[in-house]
């Protein structure tokens, strides 16, 4: 029979003591007993146990007294109190001290089997509740952000600077380039953290349901609204509530949302009653919305109101650095979710990845790898296992002519990646340094030795020449 679990019973009156060990041992437990406090502290020290039984009345101690050190030296133990004594006032107080639960003699065996089994479940689910928490961390701690790009580090210093504060942040950036979880990563990192994150998608609902899916409604306040609901802000009260893609709100719940931002009180839909809630609002848009505010799309007092703190997450195109990094961090990701046994990527391969533009950023480039280890037919990631999109982006092999200098044809391949790209970004140096992860005066430098300074966006060298 399987073990069921470890218990440790400690009571001076050996008679009771020996039969109670016998039938819990029958019904499968694992049983260490214990005549004497002193007897009981031995034990504890030389192993662990799920369950304490423990009587008050021992000849060299309180049972009672004993449970704070308990609960102390070992918190994962849940401590059942046994007593011949028992009275409704000594049982509150036990349970007070910390005691899971409080049994009077004489016990009957179907009474101490569900208590034993009320304990072990409290326990599984404080473990499991624990371990979603340790995944939680783990998934949305600033560690699993990858990224040594400057422009990202400056945004693991904002999370950092606001994350335990009420302040309104607004994330910007393009589709992909990970809102979301820059959101979650400040939610953990907050005081709210044990409290509700909520994310609505505004850009994925109508506009007749997306006032009804933030604030609620009352029965009746529009045809199908056959029962009350409660809206995403009072789900979240206490906790972050995440609002993406909030460009697209239209001009009725622009306003109700300023009253929201300003007063946090509002009324679900069709009711005249007001409620308040404590939330963090973090707001995201792939829109300019300043260019929206100028355009007369997006209230301008609202514009003001949610730009209080700003982070702008680069595109990929423009950390190309991180893009090794996020490829095996995704390669390793998938490989462990799939059983794949996958070991990196070629030089070919992963040419290939930094020179493609990445429209999708890296939601992109997690699809990408994903594909390839899902295709991929040996240990390393080749370009023929990429998409032909991502594979084209690569410019031809070069040829070095016969007789050319070792340091003039390894200029060649370093010569063509800065021009290209100067290119992408129109000759600003400052954009193109960026994207190939340098300082804007080794960029220059290099442009001097490669006999870039008098190129421009119209002249192009042969490479060859």
């Amino acid at each position: 029979m399987p073990k069921k679990a470890s218990l440790l019973i400690v009571d001076d009156d050996r008679q009771v003591l020996v039969s109670m060990a016998d039938w819990l041992r029958h019904q499968g437990y694992e049983v260490e007993i214990a005549t004497s406090l002193s007897e009981a502290k031995t034990i504890l020290q030389r192993r662990r146990f799920q369950i304490l039984l423990l009587d008050i009345r021992l000849g060299d101690g309180d049972g009672l007294s004993f449970l704070p050190e308990c609960r102390r030296e070992w918190p994962e133990m849940a401590v059942i109190l046994i007593t011949g004594y028992g009275t409704v006032e000594a049982a509150v107080e036990a349970i007070r001290a910390g005691a899971f639960d409080f049994l009077t003699k004489p016990i009957i065996d179907q009474e101490l089997e569900f208590a034993l089994e009320r304990a072990l479940n409290q326990q599984k689910v404080i473990q499991e509740n624990e371990h979603l928490k340790k995944q939680l961390d783990q998934r949305y701690s600033l560690e699993n952000i990858i990224g040594r790009d400057p422009r990202m580090q400056r945004v693991y210093d904002m999370i950092e600077a606001v994350a335990d504060t009420r302040s309104t942040v607004l994330i910007t950036g393009e589709s992909g380039t990970g809102k979301s979880l820059i959101a979650r990563a400040i939610h953990r990192r907050s005081s709210r953290r044990n409290k509700p994150f909520v994310e609505v998608a505004c850009g994925a609902l109508p506009e007749t349901l997306l006032e009804s899916e933030l604030f609620g409604h009352v029965a009746g306040a529009f045809t199908g609204a056959t029962s009350d609901k409660i809206g995403k802000f009072m789900q979240a009260d206490g906790g972050t509530i995440f609002l993406d893609e909030i460009g697209t709100a239209s001009p009725a719940l622009q306003v109700k949302l300023l009253r929201v931002l300003q007063d946090f009180e509002f009324e679900p839909v069709g009711s005249t009653k007001t409620y308040t809630v404590d939330v963090r609002v973090i707001l995201a848009t792939n829109e300019d919305l300043a260019q929206a505010v100028a355009e007369g799309r997006f209230r301008r007092d609202l514009y003001y109101r949610i730009n209080v703190i700003n982070i702008e997450l680069p595109p990929l195109r423009e950390r190309v650095s991180d893009i090794p990094l996020l490829a095996a961090h995704f390669l390793k990701q998938f490989a462990e979710s799939t059983g794949r046994r996958m070991e990196g990527f070629t030089p070919e391969a992963m040419r290939a990845l930094q020179t493609y533009s990445w429209p999708g950023n890296v939601r992109e480039l997690q699809n990408v790898i994903e594909r390839a280890v899902l295709l991929g037919k040996g240990p390393l990631i080749d370009v023929e296992d990429l998409p032909p999109n991502v594979v084209a982006s690569v410019p031809p092999a070069l040829t070095v002519p016969a007789g050319k200098p070792l340091k003039q044809a390894l200029s060649l391949p370093e010569r063509q990646i800065i021009l290209e790209a100067l290119e992408a970004h129109k000759w600003n140096r400052q954009a193109a340094a960026r994207a190939l992860g340098i300082n804007r005066t080794t960029l220059y430098k290099k442009m001097k030795r490669l006999g870039l300074m008098d190129a421009g966006p119209r002249h192009r060298e042969p490479l060859t020449s």
